[in-house]
């Protein structure tokens, strides 16, 4: 009899998983019906020999003690800051827009201070910020909005900034310095030996036992179990009853190149021309030394993997009547970036699971009482 079966063996199901198991000592049996653990953080190495993550660039950053040293437990680490470029006009600049970013597209020569002023005086001024096209035209006008966001994101979202919520491109800052790291967070850093190898290690206590390659409709009536945890898309859970929960998925094509590198930074964004969003290169992300190099082109899909809900008002009405349906459900707990229709980086879905972990041990507790 396992105590949980946990449906899922992404940072949210590995995280319950190691503690339930380390902390509680309670039986767990994971399942997930990839041929890997990890979920989306998943990497390995290529037919070349180059360490690459399957399901696109996953940087870890987050801001919280706690949090970076949980994982800390599982990973030695390897400091990492990320640096993105726009290919716009021609030229490669960094984003987010910062001091260089504008000087060097408009030819001029502004101090910080005088930035600031070229901001305000190029900002379309907005009564409320509804949209990701509020959010941005209000900081920094509708030049840059058109070179920088626009297009990116019609290609990502398969729909016009304007018929977006303001999150999409809010989260994205604005900088009168030159500072070109594309997080500011205090914590930035890549698991020295990769994050397959953190999951592994995360997943090695003996109360831990995993099923890959296997549904859990499948095995649930058959494997005695107390509790479950669910980490899948919520509209799964109830066979898409109250219709499906969109989502943007992408398309991964992988290319090794003879050569030590490809690109001056991690990733290159490509906001207008081209079928794809960004190219990315993992060995910049990684540190291996290698004589070859990999490297990642993203294409936007509507179909395949759910990996981004899609932000729109009625998107998020169709979650809560998804919601509601999951609080009615006894001894089911519903959590991650799938369950809870929620774009999460890493740290924050392992703040949740953490939450989580917290909130059923002291539900054990007062039912022990």
């Amino acid at each position: 009899m396992f105590d949980y079966l946990i449906v899922g063996a992404g940072f949210a199901g590995s995280v319950l998983a190691e503690r339930l198991a380390s902390q509680d000592d309670l039986k767990v049996l994971i399942v997930d019906r990839r041929s890997h653990i990890g979920g989306n953080a998943y990497d390995h190495y290529d037919d070349a020999g180059v360490l690459v993550h399957r399901y696109g660039p996953h940087i870890f950053h987050c801001n919280a003690p706690e949090i970076f040293a949980y994982l800390s437990q599982f990973t030695a680490w390897r400091p990492y800051q990320h640096r993105v470029l726009a290919q716009v006009d021609g030229q490669l600049l960094p984003i987010p827009i910062n001091l260089d970013t504008v000087n060097r597209l408009y030819g001029l020569a502004l101090s910080a201070f005088e930035l600031e002023e070229w901001f305000a005086s190029v900002a379309e001024s907005r009564a409320e910020i509804r949209t990701a096209e509020d959010a941005v035209v209000s900081k920094v006008g509708r030049d840059l909005y058109n070179k920088f966001f626009r297009g990116y994101t019609r290609k990502q979202w398969g729909l016009d900034p304007s018929e977006l919520d303001a999150q999409v491109t809010a989260r994205i800052p604005t900088r009168a310095n030159r500072d070109d790291r594309y997080f500011a967070d205090r914590y930035q850093a890549m698991p020295l030996h990769g994050y397959t190898r953190m999951f592994e290690r995360m997943l090695a206590h003996p109360n831990i036992k995993l099923m890959l390659n296997t549904d859990y409709r499948e095995i649930a009536d058959v494997i005695p179990h107390r509790q479950v945890i669910y980490t899948g898309p919520i509209d799964d859970f109830f066979d898409c009853r109250l219709g499906k929960l969109p989502y943007r998925s992408l398309e991964f094509r992988f290319e090794t190149i003879d050569a030590p590198t490809f690109q001056p930074v991690g990733t290159v964004n490509y906001p207008n021309e081209y079928d794809f969003t960004r190219i990315t290169e993992f060995k910049r992300l990684t540190g291996q030394t290698h004589p070859k190099t990999t490297i990642v082109y993203e294409y936007p899909r509507a179909d395949g993997d759910p990996y981004y809900p899609v932000p729109r008002r009625e998107n998020a009405e169709l979650y809560k009547a998804y919601q509601a349906l999951a609080e009615a459900v006894p001894g089911v707990t519903f959590v991650g970036r799938l369950a809870t229709y929620r774009y999460y980086t890493m740290d924050q879905v392992v703040a949740q699971a953490l939450a989580t972990w917290e909130r059923l041990r002291n539900a054990r507790r007062l039912i022990a009482a």
